[in-house]
């Protein structure tokens, strides 16, 4: 099998395998956690960063039917994928363990690289306006300024609220109990 051809498929089975060993990860996750009151509050910095971009850029983008390029997307090409790092990383802190750290980041390499990849090759593929896009706008990490593009773009509560963006706020809840519980009852 050649390169390209392994890359083409592991592309295909990261997309289908990506949630389901996150809920298998979330499992080694409390298993290795060993949560503190200061690690937990430690976490915020990340975690509250990381809610509030998904949710900013939930509302901003139209999947799949127009290329979104305002708001946060006038800083970063995934601000989705940023806000899931933060998050992720935040709760690393919280678990105070570096083996969940290790495993995020090769997680994140080994999962969502080949998802953000197919991503841009669909959007290239489906919006022309895509290529130019990309040369400024960089992929993950946020640039200090916005893309100029003379378009306005304006957040919307209605799409916030159909692309469920709610749910990041709500599993970060039911983490943190579930680490408050770890960390009170499971010594």
């Amino acid at each position: 099998m050649s390169e390209a051809t392994f890359r083409l498929r592991w592309r295909k089975i990261s997309r289908r395998i990506r949630v389901p060993l996150g809920f298998l990860f979330v499992i080694v996750y409390f298993c290795l956690a060993r949560p503190s009151f200061q690690s937990l509050l430690t976490s915020l910095i990340l975690v509250v960063p990381g809610i509030l971009l998904r949710g900013y850029a939930s509302g901003y983008v139209k999947k799949n039917t127009e290329l979104t390029i305002t708001g946060p997307y006038g800083y970063t090409r995934n601000p989705l994928y940023l806000g899931s790092i933060l998050i992720a990383f935040g709760f690393a802190l919280a678990a105070r363990s570096i083996w969940v750290a290790v495993a995020l980041a090769l997680l994140f390499l080994v999962i969502y690289g080949p998802v953000i990849l197919d991503e841009e090759e669909f959007l290239r593929a489906e919006f022309p306006g895509y290529a130019e896009y990309a040369l400024r706008v960089p992929r993950l990490v946020p640039r200090p300024w916005a893309l100029q593009s003379g378009e306005k773009g304006k957040f919307s509560f209605e799409l916030y609220l159909k692309h469920r963006e709610y749910n990041s706020l709500l599993g970060s809840l039911c983490m943190y109990l579930v680490l408050a519980a770890r960390m009170l009852l499971w010594r």
